[in-house]
């Protein structure tokens, strides 16, 4: 007999395990891919947003990524020793470490070109459900983030 006291313990009930499991997979599906590029799926995101930006400071990086300063340093020294990245007290501000990313980054950009399409070939969802998965997952963040 069930003890339906205790069902919402139950892992099956948990929205938190398939997003943790899906999520772990989905970065162990990368890991190949990265590999080829030198980068952890970290970095890999890090310099997503470089790409974009050019140049952004650690705070407003951290803020974008989802990760603190302690992740961050050590990951982008580590970036900034293979070459992609360069950091800089920022001259108004010495409190505002500013990261700009290098040529030898942007021209990492045409490696990684193939890595989105060799994931779409890992996750098999038709795009609607993608997008409907995208806008569910940030929507979850969103009111996460809100609440902090």
């Amino acid at each position: 007999m069930s003890n339906s006291k205790y069902d919402c313990l139950k892992i099956e009930n948990q929205l938190c395990f398939p997003l943790y499991a899906c999520s772990k997979e989905i970065v162990r599906r990368y890991k190949p891919f990265l590999d080829e590029l030198d980068l952890t799926y970290t970095q890999y995101i890090t310099m997503m947003v470089l790409w974009d930006k050019k140049e952004t400071n650690v705070k407003e990086l951290g803020e974008k990524l989802f990760l603190d300063s302690g992740t961050l340093t050590p990951l982008l020294k580590k970036l900034e020793s293979k070459g992609y990245i360069s950091r800089k007290r920022s001259e108004t501000d010495e409190r505002n470490l500013i990261v700009s990313i290098t040529d030898e980054g942007m021209n990492l950009r045409d490696r990684a070109m193939t890595v989105p399409e060799k994931m779409s070939c890992c996750v098999k969802l038709d795009k609607e459900k993608a997008d409907q998965l995208y806008t569910l997952l940030y929507e979850a963040l969103n009111t996460m983030t809100k609440n902090n």
